[in-house]
């Protein structure tokens, strides 16, 4: 697989990964909104049925009552089992005409329940479903399927159709929500790759100045100082590896369709800066600290950016969303690979809970982005304490090891 089919990959599915856990992970049969549907509409009905038996002259009993609340509790199962929802609200529906016959009606439950069908059904089975469930609405009532004439059967309809309109305008929403915000991230993921092209150009611009500049000082010292010209040729060999390693890694899968522009005369930050944007942090007003594990090394230009933009990119956001929280910036030096983490205890935020979906943004798919290309992996998640981890680990090339 090549580095950009390995880059796309890893991204959707780090991707997924995090909208996943900003949809609450591993959630129960139920959720708290479910809850508060089923209550909410247990009570309407109860309530509307009550005022309905007293003007016509009567009295809510304690069976129709408890039938309202067990079609009401069964709302719970809605979004795991709409049809067999409906069709649990419409048997204690028939039920409760037998036990508290009234004018027509259509229940708050029963609009819930097929509001639910309708927004994860197909067409076709929405069609049949309402075509059903009209004159089902009415059943253990005296003379059904009709026993208030067609104005009773036709009242079922509108309501249903209704309830069917206002799901279905919903879906459209939805759909075209999620389509825009596919394109958004895909968007991202593009700028990043241009971001991510340009400096990388920028590195092997400076790797090709750097051997231009041996080779020139080779060929000045060639005849008078051959250990000179020696060095500067071994110089130029590494610099020429190296260049040539990362443009067959990235550049052919990030310079597509990329506009020229001129190259800076310095090269990328790395490591050795990230002391720098640890003092900005500083002075932003995070307390932060930074602390580095293992025997240090210099890192390949393309890996040290990686690191310093992770690290770059997760205090942005620690100042953006923890609040006045501290952070502590972690860099590891092991064998094969190099490792950060940035994590901060989130102590100003007011909305805890809330944190994870408002840092799943684009910055974190630039983040993967980034690592995927270098053949990494990314975590990035809410503690269970409060606070936030972004933790990468990258492979490093076994030549640049020793």
């Amino acid at each position: 697989m090549d580095a950009g089919k390995r880059a796309d990959t890893a991204t959707h599915t780090n991707t997924a990964t995090a909208e996943g856990a900003d949809r609450g992970g591993e959630r129960g049969p139920w959720t708290r909104n479910d809850a508060l549907v089923a209550m909410a509409a247990g009570a309407t009905d109860l309530v509307g049925f009550s005022l309905a038996t007293l003007t016509e002259g009567g009295s809510l009993g304690v069976t129709a009552a408890a039938l309202l609340v067990v079609s009401a509790m069964t709302l719970l199962a809605r979004r795991d089992h709409p049809l067999p929802v409906l069709g649990a609200v419409l048997a204690l529906g028939a039920l409760l005409n037998v036990a508290a016959p009234l004018s027509p009606h259509f229940t708050l439950s029963l609009t819930v329940a097929l509001y639910s069908v309708v927004r994860a059904s197909r067409p076709a089975v929405v069609a049949v479903t309402v075509v059903a469930m009209v004159p089902l609405v009415s059943a253990g009532q005296h003379g059904w399927p009709l026993p208030y004439g067609w104005w009773g059967l036709a009242g079922n309809a509108v309501a249903a159709l209704i309830t069917v309109t206002a799901a279905v305008v919903v879906n459209h929403r939805q759909r075209e929500a999620e389509a825009q915000r596919t394109r958004l991230a895909d968007r991202a993921v593009a700028e990043e790759r241009r971001r991510i092209a340009r400096e990388l150009h920028d590195i092997v611009a400076h790797h090709i100045t750097t051997m231009q500049l041996m080779a020139g000082g080779a060929r000045a010292n060639l005849a008078h100082d051959p250990e000179v010209s020696r060095e500067a040729l071994v110089t130029l060999e590494d610099s020429g590896r190296m260049a040539l390693r990362e443009m067959r890694q990235l550049l052919d899968v990030l310079r597509a369709g990329e506009e020229p522009e001129q190259t800076p005369p310095a090269p990328q930050p790395g490591t050795d800066d990230l002391g720098r944007i640890i003092t900005e942090s500083r002075l932003a007003g995070t307390e932060t600290e930074f602390t580095v594990d293992g025997p240090v090394r210099p890192l390949p230009p393309t890996v040290g950016l990686t690191v310093f933009r992770i690290v770059q990119e997760a205090l942005t956001n620690t100042r953006k969303h923890a609040g006045k929280a501290r952070a502590h910036v972690r860099l590891t030096y092991h064998g094969d690979e190099v490792g950060v983490e940035v994590r901060d205890d989130g102590a100003g935020a007011q909305v805890p809970p809330a944190r994870p979906t408002a840092r799943s943004g684009y910055g974190l798919i630039g983040m993967h982005e980034r690592v995927a290309l270098q053949g990494g992996t990314l975590e990035a998640a809410a503690l269970a304490g409060g606070g936030f981890r972004v933790a990468a680990r990258i492979p490093l090339p076994v030549q640049d090891t020793a």
